[in-house]
């Protein structure tokens, strides 16, 4: 059956910060002369959706159908709602949100000045088997309804006085209601959504901790939304809800209020000085950052908002009675993207295990549909955070489809010359993108999707993709076959860079172009592959001219980014190897063995010192205590990763706290302490997988284990100490391959077997 085409909406007003205008509800009354065996409803909603049936709320989750550019690619949801239709009279009832169609709070990103922008449209049909019963149209009634102003970042205010009993409900008589409107419809292509739904979790949190509290002055909106004024009518006192963990979703307000009380709920990530402090999210007018509003109607009422999430920790409460202040009054509903848990870590000591959780709690609140750079200030699409957080999500989130579902958005997406913007979705901010190391998402995400479930269908669908964006970046050569142009190592200890953009620029795209003839390979694409392989070669010639010194075996400045990088990328040759890592190792050690990275360096840095046998050494500069360090993070109070080193330091900085960009010591925590290195197809790509178990054994740790759910089944690496001697275990089907390797100094007492598991004894090799 073709996807419905008739657009429809309430009117062509629509929301801004200073003029609201309510949500719309919408209804369709129908008559069935027998309840249906089958019936289908397909639906989409610009930007966002909630349905009914017969008052019974059937929608898929938080933000449905999707996040997107509707002039790209338009999302609809399909339901079956046989179970929910009777004979006689019916109802579908519809409540529309801004989302992308209408985004305010977009306007650092210029967002509000898409061309798609406008009122809040409907599309839907009901078919049964090959017959369409109905389809959006003008007998579609409508009413504004109790949602007052809604902003996927600002927030919600809804009126609950305004609420219409029974409207969704068969006998309700809307004879009062308009009709609704035909709207243009959008001009991207129209696609059934199969990413998962976002959705609470299931983890609800209770405040540790309630008291009287302000907001901390000092925000200064941003110099783009800084002519728009903001609320002045917020409250500025209340109670602080502190609760204990920084994460995203929403509040649940539980109350009984006197008609018309007036609750304001404002999130933020810190408190500083007893009062709330929301400066950091400052691209928003004040009173629109992260700020919910909720006027009472007088009975037994819980909100939750609609059309909405945020990331936060804690919550200035307004408006409460004393008596309101109950046990349940406030509680907070862990959301994200509804993906099922695919391996874990755990081990001996509570600074990793805590540092995998804050890890793990960051992808898991920026995965909203999309990985995001942070749930409360821009919940974009940032390419290059996901370039980074590609293969560490993959190890412990089932987030396939997600991911072929956003390659599709960036490549609708990407410019005919083949480049690709610095967020997706996008309208036209953020072209020509933030360097190579932001553009590595077309190569990266493939890969590593294709690596972690063997779904080969992601290469095909982006191949054109990629072939593309690496000619569009192969003409930007300079006369020294480098490239130079977006970003470089951000976000770096100390806020100063320490290698020029470049050399990692150069790096970046260069290992973008080793891993595209990889997948080439893998598709046996001979031509790209080739081409994809000399541009490779080609760079790393260049690299290695300019600035690879083979005398003294150090890269660019020598700085810890510039030489992990060059280690990891395989930009020394073998004879150079053991003195580069000597180099890096040393140079750490002058530098009192703290890292000094920024999320590039912060990528290699790790891995590159297993290699170096330097495992001990990497692990003391992720866990120890002082800034700057990841240790660093659990002794200022931080629950999950931030966007910076400088969070909580003491330093001036304006960051977010909770990012995943700096998350790869959890790959680093899975893959190389505790051993688990899911090799897959790399053994010969079209070859059966393996299993690498490759564990390094930390002297500060008696045990270490992971676990990973593959395409072929469950495996897993445990190594405990037992006096001298260690106890390795491993958990893999009787057919796979599995290869092992000890660190130096260690071995088998008794060979291990090449398929499957087993439980074995390592020891000191003397």
């Amino acid at each position: 059956m073709d996807y419905p085409n008739t657009f429809i909406c309430a009117g062509s007003d629509f929301s801004t910060f200073t003029h609201f205008v309510p949500a719309p509800y919408m209804r369709r009354s129908f008559t069935l002369t027998r309840k249906p065996r089958g019936c289908r409803l397909w639906v989409t909603g610009l930007g966002f959706y909630r349905v009914w049936v017969n008052g019974k709320e059937i929608t898929k989750g938080l933000l449905a159908p999707y996040i997107s550019n509707p002039d790209q690619l338009v999302y609809f949801d399909r339901y079956d709602i046989a179970p929910y239709l009777t004979a006689g009279e019916n109802v579908l009832g519809f409540q529309l949100g801004n989302g992308m169609q209408n985004a305010p709070g977009g306007t650092v990103w210029d967002f509000q000045k898409a061309p798609w922008r406008g009122a809040p449209k409907l599309c839907f049909a009901l078919d049964q088997g090959r017959r369409r019963l109905l389809e959006s149209d003008t007998f579609v009634k409508t009413a504004p309804s109790p949602v007052l102003f809604d902003d996927l970042r600002c927030g919600v205010h809804y009126d609950a006085r305004k609420e219409i009993p029974g409207w969704n409900r068969p006998g309700f008589d809307d004879s009062g209601w308009a009709d609704a409107q035909i709207a243009p419809a959008p001009k991207g292509q129209k696609r059934l959504c199969v990413a998962p739904p976002v959705r609470p979790t299931g983890r609800v949190l209770r405040p540790v901790s309630v008291k009287p509290a302000g907001i901390r002055p000092g925000m200064e909106p941003h110099r783009l939304v800084r002519d728009i004024p903001g609320d002045a009518e917020m409250s500025r006192t209340g109670l602080l809800f502190d609760f204990g963990e920084n994460n995203a979703g929403y509040c649940r307000l539980k109350i009984k209020g006197e008609p018309g009380q007036k609750i304001e709920l404002q999130f933020a990530e810190f408190e500083t000085n007893g009062d709330i402090d929301y400066t950091n999210i400052n691209f928003y007018p004040d009173g629109f950052a992260q700020r919910d509003v909720y006027y009472c109607g007088g009975e037994e009422e819980v909100f939750e908002p609609p059309f909405t999430y945020h990331g936060f920790r804690y919550c200035l409460v307004s408006g409460l009675y004393p008596e309101q202040v109950t046990h349940d009054a406030l509680t907070y509903v862990i959301c994200s993207s509804d993906q099922a848990v695919t391996g874990g870590f755990r081990c001996s000591d509570e600074t990793a295990n805590t540092l995998y959780e804050m890890a793990e709690r960051s992808d898991r609140a920026n995965f909203f549909y999309f990985p995001t750079d942070c749930p409360h200030r821009e919940k974009n699409g940032w390419t290059g955070d996901a370039a980074l957080s590609a293969q560490h999500m993959l190890m412990t989130i089932d987030c396939e489809k997600s991911n072929l579902e956003w390659m599709r958005c960036i490549r609708a997406a990407q410019k005919p010359d083949g480049s690709i913007p610095s967020i997706v979705p996008t309208d036209e901010w953020g072209y020509p993108g933030c360097g190579p190391a932001w553009d590595a998402v077309i190569t990266e995400v493939p890969f590593m999707t294709w690596l972690y479930t063997g779904n080969r269908r992601i290469l095909k669908e982006n191949a054109a993709a990629i072939d593309r964006y690496l000619r569009y970046a192969a003409a930007k050569r300079n006369a020294e076959g480098l490239v130079d142009y977006g970003l470089g190592d951000w976000c770096p200890v100390g806020g100063q860079q320490k290698v020029c953009t470049e050399y990692t620029c150069s790096v970046s795209l260069m290992m973008s172009a080793f891993t595209a003839s990889r997948i080439f390979h893998i598709l046996s694409q001979t031509k790209r592959r080739g081409d994809a392989a000399t541009l490779a070669l080609e760079l790393s010639a260049a690299i290695r001219r300019k600035y690879i010194d083979s005398d003294r075996c150090v890269a660019e400045s020598g700085c810890q980014s510039a030489q992990a990088m060059a280690i990891r990328s395989g930009l020394f040759t073998p004879r150079e190897c053991g003195a580069a890592r000597r180099y890096l190792v040393q140079s750490i050690h002058e530098n009192g063995d703290f890292l000094d990275v920024g999320i590039l360096g912060a990528r290699s840095l790790f891995h590159a010192l297993t290699q170096a046998g330097e495992a001990d050494l990497a692990y003391h500069m992720i866990t120890r205590p002082e800034y700057p360090s990841y240790g660093h993070f659990i002794d200022v109070g931080l629950t999950a990763l931030p966007e910076s080193f400088e969070v909580g330091s003491g330093h001036t900085d304006n960051a977010s706290a909770n990012h995943h960009m700096f998350g790869d010591i959890k790959g680093w925590f899975i893959s190389d302490v505790a051993g688990l290195n899911w090799g897959g197809m790399l053994t010969g790509y079209n070859e059966p997988p393996c299993l690498f178990v490759q564990p390094q054994f930390i002297k500060k740790l008696t045990f270490a284990e992971a676990w990973f759910r593959s395409p072929v089944g469950e495996l897993g690496v445990k190594w405990e100490r037992r006096s001298d001697a260690i106890l390795l275990t491993v958990t893999a089907p009787m057919d796979l391959c599995v290869k092992v390797c000890l660190p130096a100094g260690w071995r088998l007492k008794e060979p291990a077997p090449e398929y499957g598991g087993f439980i074995a004894v390592a020891e000191p090799d003397n």
